[in-house]
């Protein structure tokens, strides 16, 4: 199935961007978490996912409550621990070696002042052990994510107004983290979803109306970006939301957006950001998705659900229980693909 697997991606890769864009394939969710607590209200957001690289059934979902807290999912969709620390909006997390997994979430209960609120996830037991937190900027936390050079941790902070803060981030044992502002990058209207690629030091931000941005990861890098995928209500539909990468070797693969506007998930051929594909999550043994916020993915096997990758989509209606996150197989993804190609 690998070789099947990147036989396809190869295929996919070379479609040519009118081809790939025409059409939305579909699939369906292969597991779920259980709902948040805050019912009734616009409150998962965003999710994070740690692979548990000797047993990878045994995984673990991060997602935010942006009312009331993050939550530890196993893949099951049960919650092995919930954290109550008020509206937290993005989450994201990095592995640093040794067994550390830092989980970083943006706090927004001062909107007048972000925050950026630190954790070490505990792999074994499923929770999250509070390290402390650092200034996010001035204005109301929203998107995150995060890019790890050597031993330090880069976050970039986004503020609802469109302000990008990179936020140099210094563990000190079991003293509080240090963090340190060290760029300011600005976007002209409301933006949120974020991702780097590691392999690139490419920092892609989706400005809501707009589209997708790119920029160096590199604190020295330019202040100025690119608009690399814009909204054309075809293949991208405002509001551009949530942001994810699956890497294919040195410099391929995805860049995969949530799509808000009209339920779907667009798919962007990485370097050169060609549009190649757009799914939705349709309804099944287990319900839809729509209005997504947040999306996470990440590569290598999760178990036999999913062997070739997860996708993780916040859904915003998910009645009549509040929302949750939808677990799909990146597999399933690229079956789809293929047979719309076919």
């Amino acid at each position: 199935m690998m070789a099947r697997a990147t036989i396809l991606l190869a295929a996919l890769a070379a479609l040519p961007a009118a081809a790939a864009g025409a059409g939305t394939v579909t699939v369906t969710a292969r597991g779920e978490t259980a709902p948040v607590g805050t019912a009734e209200a616009d409150a998962a957001d965003d999710p994070a996912i740690w692979r548990n690289p000797a047993d990878p059934a045994r995984s673990l979902v991060i997602g935010t409550d942006k009312k009331a807290g993050l939550y530890v999912y196993g893949l099951d969709g049960k919650v092995r621990h919930f954290e109550a620390a008020g509206r937290l909006n993005n989450v994201d997390l990095v592995d640093m070696g040794r067994g550390r997994i830092i989980v970083v979430a943006s706090d927004r209960n001062d909107e007048a002042r972000a925050r950026l609120r630190l954790y070490r996830l505990d792999t074994r037991q499923g929770t999250l052990i509070s390290l402390g937190a650092v200034d996010g900027g001035e204005g109301e936390a929203y998107g995150l994510c995060l890019w790890r050079q050597s031993r330090e941790i880069h976050a970039f902070s986004v503020l609802k107004h469109g302000a990008v803060h990179q936020v140099r981030i210094r563990l000190n044992g079991s003293a509080a983290p240090r963090g340190e502002i060290v760029r300011t990058l600005r976007l002209a209207s409301q933006t949120e979803g974020c991702v780097v690629d590691p392999r690139s030091a490419a920092l892609y931000v989706g400005e809501e109306a707009r589209g997708i941005w790119a920029f160096g990861a590199q604190a020295g890098a330019p202040a100025s970006g690119k608009l690399v995928a814009p909204v054309d209500g075809v293949h991208l539909v405002a509001d551009t939301e949530g942001l994810a990468i699956m890497p294919q070797g040195r410099k391929g693969g995805w860049l995969v957006a949530s799509s808000q506007g009209d339920n779907a998930y667009a798919l962007y051929r990485l370097p050169d950001m060609a549009p190649v594909g757009r799914f939705r999550i349709a309804a099944g043994q287990l319900g839809s998705t729509e209005e997504t916020d947040g999306i996470a993915l990440a590569p290598g096997s999760f178990g036999r659900a999913y062997p070739r990758g997860l996708f993780v989509a916040q859904d915003g209606d998910n009645a009549p229980a509040a929302q949750n996150f939808k677990l799909v197989s990146w597999r399933d993804i690229l079956l789809a693909l293929r047979r719309k190609k076919d």
